[in-house]
């Protein structure tokens, strides 16, 4: 497993779900298979603040209960990829790459697969689904590790609950100098995964916190990295 800094400096869980972005639903709403893959009970109804309105986790979270359904998968889906893409026309259209290179009934069964293993056999073994033989394109660990996050974090399966990877997250744990973290900025391995799963929890147990307020501590660490 990798090995965190015992003293890293970590939010307390409501800093942790109250961490926002903001969105353009004009942007969204075209590049989506069809209108019913957005959750307006849980987008539209998110405050505006200054020109756009913002999502945070526990808005995200809710999106999860109804996530054995098939529009309930969709919607979850797109909230995540929403909550972790921000207002600019480039990065929403790079996201949107994911449903211009695959049929919605595609994404409908790899989605299907991928969180019924997470219900199933746990955070790893998703990962590897999405990594591997349910992989969608253009979907990368990044974002589909934000989805299984939001689906399985609140009522895990296994001994890890799923958590957030991005290069955000990869660069402060190189800047940390966490032990056993010389990864790469992106394309981690199942094992990668694992090994950050466990070094998390590891010390998420030992602070008495829950895991996502280390990997939120990851994160806002390595946004103020140059």
């Amino acid at each position: 497993m990798i090995v965190l800094p015992h003293d890293l400096d970590l939010p307390d869980r409501d800093t942790v779900l109250r961490q926002t972005a903001s969105f353009d639903r004009a942007r969204w709403i075209p590049k989506l298979p069809d209108a019913a893959w957005w959750p307006p009970t849980v987008l539209d109804t998110c405050p505006l603040v200054g020109k756009w309105p913002r999502v945070d986790r526990r808005t995200v979270f809710s999106s999860a209960r109804t996530a054995d359904t098939v529009e309930g998968r969709r919607q979850l889906f797109v909230a995540a990829l929403v909550w972790g893409t921000g207002t600019k026309a480039r990065s929403v259209d790079r996201r949107a790459q994911i449903f211009r290179h695959s049929p919605g009934t595609d994404i409908d069964a790899r989605l299907d697969v991928a969180l019924k293993t997470l219900r199933e056999r746990g955070a790893t073994e998703a990962y590897w689904a999405l990594n591997n033989d349910q992989h969608i394109p253009y979907l990368g660990a990044a974002f589909f590790t934000k989805v299984l996050y939001f689906a399985g974090h609140e009522s895990p399966t296994g001994p890890y609950r799923p958590l957030i990877l991005d290069s955000v997250v990869s660069q402060a744990l190189k800047d940390l100098k966490a032990v056993g973290a010389d990864w790469p900025e992106n394309g981690w391995t199942t094992d990668q995964y694992r090994q950050y799963l466990e070094g998390v929890h590891h010390l998420a147990q030992r602070r008495g916190v829950l895991p996502d307020q280390v990997e939120a501590a990851l994160f806002f660490h390595g946004k103020q990295l140059p």
